[in-house]
């Protein structure tokens, strides 16, 4: 049941209200996920991979999962699929635009991350072919993500000696306070992100409703562009800052997790039934521009500012062909 008034006008600025809310609370989980990790000596890639890649999609998994208990599954599909277009398009763009220079990409990484980002873009999009995603199909997924997790985690550390304390340049980057102040933030920052995506759901409900639109549609535009602002702004200020190439990790690690990560834990707590025009129209639409993203990362090993233009502006054609598609009668 909703607790807002039934106002368009009042739910669109619920809506606003509550992206402002998600991004300020996944700040505080993601300060307080690192902070206690720093302080308990967790290793650095495990902080880096595990902590701060889950932190950031806490609201699309947040979002996701509540929209399936509740019993609108598709917004949770479209939030994750929606998620992937935003991340690789604008998030990435504006990421690549602010960086002072170019930004060099490893082509270890890119090869092996790549690919197996398009396999399971593409599993994803078979599992959804029949218009349904199981419990069982659901499990695969999360079952695929803990091997990857293993995988990651173990390379990593077997590339690097484990020194006995985490890297001191992680330092910089903590915010101060005991291990109970860091504790407070992680979970002022959960019940945030829980709390304003409840609002969240009742009001892009309405809205979906309002306009004649599928709730999965609304999930692939207004609810994924809220949920994506921690790796929007993650990648414009890690751009501005010099460090483009933690811009291009985060979001191909924020597309794994959304695919595996969101539509798993989803489609377990309520398998996901969605229409075959947003089928076909979302996931050719993710496919492209993570091919598109990739090609542009493989190209000569460097993403100059042109591709970062390159990027948003298929983002705003994206927005467009939306629009038109399922907003405008």
């Amino acid at each position: 049941m909703s607790f807002v008034p039934d106002s368009i006008f009042i739910h669109l600025l619920v809506l606003a209200g509550t992206f402002l809310i998600i991004y300020k609370a996944a700040g505080f989980l993601v300060d307080g996920a690192v902070g206690i990790a720093y302080k308990l000596n967790v290793p650095k890639i495990v902080i880096g991979v595990v902590l701060v890649g889950f932190g950031t999609t806490a609201p699309e998994f947040t979002v996701s999962v509540l929209s399936a208990i509740r019993g609108f599954p598709e917004i949770a599909l479209g939030n994750a699929v929606g998620s992937v277009i935003v991340d690789d398009t604008l998030a990435l763009g504006l990421g690549i635009i602010a960086a002072p220079v170019a930004i060099r990409v490893q082509r270890r990484s890119l090869r092996l991350f790549g690919l197996f980002l398009i396999g399971i873009d593409v599993l994803a999009f078979l599992l959804s072919l029949n218009g349904i995603i199981s419990r069982w199909e659901g499990l695969l997924l999360l079952g695929i993500l803990a091997a990857y997790l293993g995988y990651v985690v173990h390379t990593e550390n077997r590339k690097r000696k484990v020194a006995p304390s985490v890297n001191e340049e992680l330092a910089e980057h903590i915010k101060v306070g005991c291990i109970g102040l860091q504790a407070l933030r992680f979970l002022i920052g959960l019940a945030g992100v829980i709390l304003a995506s409840e609002l969240l759901i009742d009001s892009a409900v309405f809205v979906a409703k309002y306009f004649g639109a599928s709730e999965a549609v609304i999930g692939l535009t207004l609810v994924a562009i809220g949920t994506s602002i921690p790796e929007i702004v993650t990648c414009v200020v890690a751009g501005r800052r010099g460090h483009g190439d933690l811009a291009l990790g985060d979001i191909v690690g924020a597309d794994i997790l959304n695919v595996l990560w969101i539509i798993g834990a989803a489609s377990v707590a309520n398998p996901i039934q969605v229409e075959r025009r947003v089928i076909f129209f979302a996931f050719p639409w993710m496919l492209g521009v993570v091919l598109l993203m990739l090609s542009l990362a493989r190209w000569r090993y460097s993403l100059q500012r042109w591709k970062g233009f390159v990027l948003a502006v298929v983002y705003l054609l994206y927005i467009t062909i939306s629009i038109i598609r399922f907003y405008v009668p």
